[in-house]
């Protein structure tokens, strides 16, 4: 019996024995060492060659991983492990460390319980080990720490015995105080990492060792004998008496929940329906007997089954043939073609999975990334994935020949079904899709990924950086009036309040909430309780309220209502781009009695004017999306570093000494950021190290907001000259 056989059988054989399931996540920085660790706990579980992991990069599948030395898509991986005398399956899902693959992340933040969390010994945590830490918090994920590359002290920093503990005690310390700071409860509630307890374990993936406080006692392995052998060189011991496989797994096992624990917990946190129903009872106690529940965390494309859709299971058990719903499309029944499993690339076909698991099936035909499906006609959705991050950069993309435009169109609905985080659009004006993204990189492999998989032969545009509008000021009551002139529709706008954006971007406030839940986060963020009960739709970090009181016919009218008001918010007035933080309030409404009257061409076009006319009277702007920079740098090369960001319209706001190093940190607008890889390897003769992460959209400088805007509105083809309120009124 073949290596992989042997294993998808031990696999199928624990599956339906949740208490027996972990399924968790590997998350990190960037080249922290991910994908090197999952190499050789596959190993340890017998899944590939030990001679070949940390060099195999069996779960970077993909060509473009390969080459780049980087994980740009997340990828599952079940496997066995033996802890205590008993057999666990352990489903993995290796995760990308770079800024621009985020949504990835987030995503599979949904679809685990625990999450192994590893930091660089040197390095410590950076920029995007706080941004993974965040998401699997919010996502109520429980994380453990794995201080990698520990070698590195010894051998790189020739810190003896005592500073190596020291140096690695202060990287649990960092890791915990973000913990605190995100979510103090779980830290009280024993989420707090402790060594001692074996939540914590050291070592280097490259070496293929670990240990741990626990197994260090067991095995009689001490940290003088980590010292000695990182001195000397000698790893393959390490190796063969602390292995890493060994070490890793049994802290997951131990210290990281099986979905019987973590549903029980997790479910409140992303489900907000009513737990006295036939599905609320069956998710939280992860039964295979109840309604299928499932939230679609990832989907790919296999050149012969179709479109594969990944998620989480949390109720009832999926079979080939089985009948789902996906809540918020039409409702149609879509029926199972395969139901499996992901062994890296490789898709296992099983005979059944239940509650508990992580499943890839094919025949959802109407699913996207972030579906409910379930085998009810009818059920509340799981709160819907944010990413932390929005799109910053956009490229123009048109088939090189018009016989591909087609084939274009359809490759461009793909991409966007693969890959939330990525905005698709037709710019009306001239013509071209425009393809929205996290960053270059991000972009890039996009448009690298229609040529080479799918054989489209593509011309891009240089990155274009995306705006967002907002209003500065209030403004109302604005009257909106159809086009027959029957139809009155008055609006009151005004900002967002700070606190209720920052609410809705993290998730505590959405529409899937009760309307009680909602209308109470909402006043205890200060909101006035009239305006918190009457809200009708949340979009972006947008809101309409209802403030109208008794009005004939505007129930059934006020779903066109909604429409006008989203497609204003699709396109501001100053430059067609994307509005958020906008409050708007329904004051009044003057309806024709004739409900041809009212149709669609009535509504929609009086609330958009009306929108777009107050934006520009309460003082539309234009929001920028900013980047925080962090540096590390030689000290003598500080000036230099700083000097990059001071001379990008950006800001140094900490400086960190650490020996004869410097970290450098600061923020910049993105419109600045291009070709600062080049700059600053240039500038401090290639010793810096930097990362960069989105920090969110801020308010272009009054003084350059005129000029931004006639470049947008040149490069969309639109008319140069700035629109007035009453071009919308008339």
């Amino acid at each position: 019996m073949t290596r992989r056989k042997k294993m998808v059988e031990r696999v199928t054989e624990l599956m339906d024995k949740p208490e027996h399931i972990r399924n968790i996540g590997i998350v990190a920085h960037i080249d922290h060492g991910k994908t090197t660790l999952s190499d050789n706990l596959l190993a340890g579980a017998g899944m590939i060659s030990e001679e070949l992991a940390g060099k195999q990069l069996f779960m970077d599948s993909d060509e473009e991983e390969q080459a780049r030395g980087i994980t740009i898509d997340a990828s599952n991986v079940s496997m066995v492990h033996e802890y205590g005398g008993k057999a666990y399956l352990i489903n993995m899902i290796d995760t990308p460390g770079h800024v621009d693959f985020g949504g990835d992340v987030t995503r599979a933040m949904r679809a685990v319980d625990g999450a192994v969390v590893v930091v660089d010994a040197v390095e410590g945590t950076m920029p995007q080990t706080e941004t993974v830490l965040r998401q699997a918090l919010k996502e109520g994920v429980r994380p453990v720490l794995f201080i990698n590359k520990v070698d590195r002290l010894v051998n790189e920093l020739k810190v003896d015995e005592q500073e190596m503990q020291i140096r690695l005690a202060k990287v649990i310390d960092k890791v915990n105080k973000l913990i605190k700071g995100m979510n103090e409860k779980m830290y009280n509630d024993g989420w707090k990492l402790d060594a001692a307890k074996g939540t914590v374990a050291f070592g280097s993936a490259l070496y293929n060792w670990a240990v741990s406080v626990p197994f260090m006692k067991s095995s009689g392995v001490s940290f003088r004998d980590v010292f000695e052998k990182c001195n000397s060189g000698d790893m393959k011991w390490l190796a063969k008496n602390s292995p890493l496989h060994a070490v890793l797994l049994d802290m997951v096992v131990k210290h990281l929940p099986n979905p019987l624990q973590a549903q029980d917990r997790r479910i409140h946190i992303i489900w907000h329906g009513d737990y006295s129903t036939a599905e609320g009872k069956a998710m939280v106690a992860c039964d295979p007997n109840g309604p299928v529940c499932m939230m679609v965390t990832d989907i790919s494309f296999d050149p012969h089954a179709g479109e594969v859709a990944t998620g989480r299971l949390f109720s009832g058990t999926l079979r080939r043939g089985t009948e789902c719903y996906i809540m918020g499309s039409a409702k149609r029944a879509n029926r199972l073609a395969q139901v499996g499993i992901f062994m890296g690339a490789e898709r296992i076909e099983v005979e059944g999975l239940t509650a508990g698991n992580i499943a890839a099936v094919t025949g959802l035909k109407d699913a996207i990334v972030g579906s409910t499906v379930t085998s009810l006609i009818d059920m509340t959705p799981f709160e819907s994935l944010k990413h932390y991050s929005e799109p910053v950069m956009t490229v123009a993309v048109e088939a090189k020949s018009m016989k591909d435009l087609p084939k274009l169109v359809e490759v461009l609905r793909q991409v966007a079904k693969e890959d939330p985080t990525v905005l698709v659009s037709i710019n009306e004006e001239t013509g071209e899709h425009l393809i929205s993204g996290m960053g270059e990189l991000h972009l890039e492999i996009i448009t690298g990924r229609i040529k080479r998989d799918k054989g489209v032969d593509i011309l891009t545009s240089p990155p274009i950086v995306v705006y967002r509008e907002t209003i500065t000021g209030t403004a109302g009551p604005v009257e909106g009036k159809s086009p027959n002139r029957h139809n009155r529709f008055y609006i009151e706008l005004e900002p967002m309040d700070p606190a209720i954006v920052k609410l809705i971007l993290e998730g505590e406030i959405s529409m899937s909430q009760q309307a009680v839940e909602r209308r109470d986060a909402l006043v205890a963020a200060g909101m006035d309780k009239d305006e918190a009960k009457n809200i009708k739709a949340i979009e972006g970090t947008n809101m309409f309220i209802d403030m109208t009181k008794g009005i004939q016919y505007l129930n059934e009218t006020m779903e066109l209502v909604l429409d006008g008001w989203r497609e204003a918010l699709h396109g501001g007035p100053l430059a067609d781009e994307l509005v958020q933080n906008l409050k708007i309030r329904l004051v009044d409404v003057k309806l024709h009695e004739d409900a041809i009257h009212r149709g669609p061409a009535q509504v929609i076009p009086a609330v958009r004017s009306a929108v777009k006319a107050g934006l520009l009277m309460g003082g539309d702007s234009l929001l920028e999306p900013i980047q925080k920079i962090q540096i590390t740098v030689p000290s003598d090369q500080m000036g230099a570093a700083t000097s990059q960001i001071q001379g990008r319209r950006g800001q140094v706001f900490d400086m960190l000494s650490e020996g004869d190093t410097m970290t450098i940190v600061g923020r910049a607008p993105v419109a600045e950021l291009f070709g600062f890889a080049g700059d600053i390897r240039s500038a401090t003769e290639g010793r810096a190290m930097w990362s960069t992460e989105f920090v969110g959209f801020e308010l272009i400088p009054s003084g350059i907001v005129t000029d931004v805007v006639k470049a947008i509105r040149k490069r969309k083809g639109l008319k140069e000259q700035i629109p007035r309120p009453d071009d919308y009124l008339a």
